[in-house]
């Protein structure tokens, strides 16, 4: 029988993944390596190699651990809710995370432009699936003259678009900007350009 960890085995495996998902977000997994990660958590690197044997062991465990939210935003999308309310509703909850999980945005972003190698199965799998789902109750939208007459893969990503910018590309939108905060406005803009996009 495994004996659960202790609380320092707890917080500085925590520590390890906080720290990783830092190093991993801005250098991508290539231009990362063991020794950033430790200094970043404050550990040495033999005691970070005793709770991940590697740095794709470090990688993997932050990629699980954000598939297992980065698709609930659009399983929410119900298809017997109000077509433009469940879209709307659905743009406001990838921004809320690009704006809550900046780190596990650009960490996704930084994977998918490697091309995916250690998640492409999920995204030709899992996410399919779910995006061919919700495409086929939009269409059905489409087809019954709810919304305007739209490609409801290409909606889905135009939404991705609109939103995760906010995150992978938050120093230009601050450059930009020239405001602290990239979400200020953001919610009230993307909000106005799905309802035109989707009125009849």
């Amino acid at each position: 029988m495994t004996k659960p960890p202790t609380r320092i085995q707890q917080r500085n495996r925590a520590a390890i993944l906080s720290a990783g998902l830092d190093v991993f977000s801005q250098f991508g997994f290539r231009g990362t390596t063991l020794d950033q990660i430790a200094e970043a958590a404050g550990l040495s690197k033999p005691n970070l190699l005793y709770y991940f044997a590697s740095k794709e062991a470090i990688h993997a465990a932050l990629l699980e651990r954000l598939l297992e939210t980065w698709l609930d935003p659009l399983k929410a999308l119900d298809g017997a809710g109000d077509p433009v309310a469940e879209i709307m509703g659905y743009a406001r909850r990838k921004l809320a995370m690009s704006r809550d999980y900046p780190r596990e945005s650009r960490l996704f972003a930084n994977e998918v432009l490697q091309g995916a190698p250690r998640i492409e199965n999920i995204l030709k799998n899992d996410l399919k699936a779910l995006v061919d789902e919700k495409a086929r109750i939009i269409k059905a939208w489409v087809d019954e003259g709810k919304i305007a007459d739209i490609d409801p893969h290409h909606l889905i990503f135009s939404i991705w678009a609109l939103t995760q910018h906010y995150a992978d590309f938050d120093v230009q939108v601050r450059a930009v900007l020239g405001r602290d905060d990239p979400f200020d406005g953001a919610e009230e803009h993307v909000a106005k350009v799905i309802a035109r996009t989707l009125q009849l």
